[in-house]
């Protein structure tokens, strides 16, 4: 077992394919000697050379469009977007092109291509570097969505996005870089399968990324008012594991949900339908959804707080329903 950073579970999981593979590479904004603007790729150009860790011009059109090209050729390139706000300069290339080419080419051709971006607020980087963008990218058929919340899940979880032969995108959160935790496998975690981050049975709250943290130490407060929560992380977002989720509110009749993102429209909204809609008798209470505040993100410290969900928003919402 190894005690890992979360930026360094990211690392060794890309590094672990490139030892193994020849064909893959990888490209970005300052990847290279720079090691990445938060130190993510620190040292692997020493490793791997620069014809396999490229830096690229400030344009992620022609990032993720190099991409497209690089799979279809038979290479499986991991490209980097800085944050993930600028994935919108690259959605026609991402939205239009990668997720569309292997259905409009009767499945004749492959696109084994991983997108990676920082998400999520907490910095104090303001509202155009510290969005989540998981809905965008959720509603694009094609895509597969991966979002880790521990150093272990960003390991394995690596390891299957560049496995897979469709495009993924990986979306790891800034604030929880420096994040430790212990990692006993570096095997794959198979893209589609959620995890049960801590067993209850009164409730059932479903987070993803750094809430899936406030998520726990919501779960720690309530044991104090004798109400068991089951933390249940879907990790791939898409697709996304719909029966470990029934199997949890079988158990627990009771949900709430909290994501990152501005509550009007998120992912959030197509998690609470499918257990609206194919859940509904096993429920005894309505479905919470918690979000971020409809608005840009702020840059005042006091006000980005405010605006980024947290515990005792999930203690809130789970008195209303228990």
């Amino acid at each position: 077992m190894s005690v890992m950073t979360y930026k360094e579970a990211i690392k060794e999981g890309m590094s672990i394919r490139m030892r193994e593979n020849s064909n893959i590479i990888m490209f970005g904004e300052d990847v290279g000697e720079f090691g990445g603007v938060f130190g993510v790729t620190k040292g692997m150009i020493d490793e791997f050379g620069s014809e396999r860790i490229l830096d690229t011009p400030i344009s992620e059109t022609a990032i993720v469009g190099s991409a497209i090209g690089a799979a279809t050729t038979g290479l499986r390139p991991i490209a980097e977007i800085m944050y993930c706000d600028f994935v919108t300069v690259a959605m026609d290339q991402l939205a239009n092109q990668a997720a569309k080419m292997r259905f409009m080419f009767g499945g004749k051709i492959s696109l084994p291509m991983v997108v990676r971006m920082a998400c999520g607020a907490g910095a104090s980087a303001a509202a155009q570097h510290a969005q989540s963008t998981e809905a965008w990218l959720t509603h694009v058929p094609g895509l597969k969505i991966v979002f880790p919340s521990t150093p272990q899940d960003a390991l394995g979880l690596m390891l299957s996005a560049i496995d897979d032969d469709n495009p993924v995108v990986y979306m790891d959160h800034k604030m929880l870089y420096t994040s430790k935790g212990n990692v006993s496998s570096f095997e794959p975690i198979p893209l589609g399968k959620g995890d049960i981050k801590r067993e209850g049975k009164d409730v059932t709250v479903i987070a993803t990324g750094k809430m899936v943290h406030e998520a726990l130490k919501a779960a720690d407060t309530m044991k104090n008012e004798s109400v068991d929560v089951e933390v249940l992380d879907p990790r791939t977002l898409f697709p996304l594991d719909k029966e470990l989720i029934s199997k949890s509110v079988n158990k627990t009749n009771k949900v709430v949900i909290i994501t990152e993102e501005n509550r009007r429209g998120a992912y959030s909204e197509s998690i609470s339908s499918f257990i609206n809609e194919e859940l509904f008798d096993m429920l005894d209470a309505p479905v919470m959804r918690i979000g971020a505040l409809n608005t840009p993100v702020p840059f005042a410290p006091v006000l980005e707080k405010l605006y980024i969900p947290n515990a005792q928003d999930i203690i809130n919402n789970i008195r209303k329903i228990v």
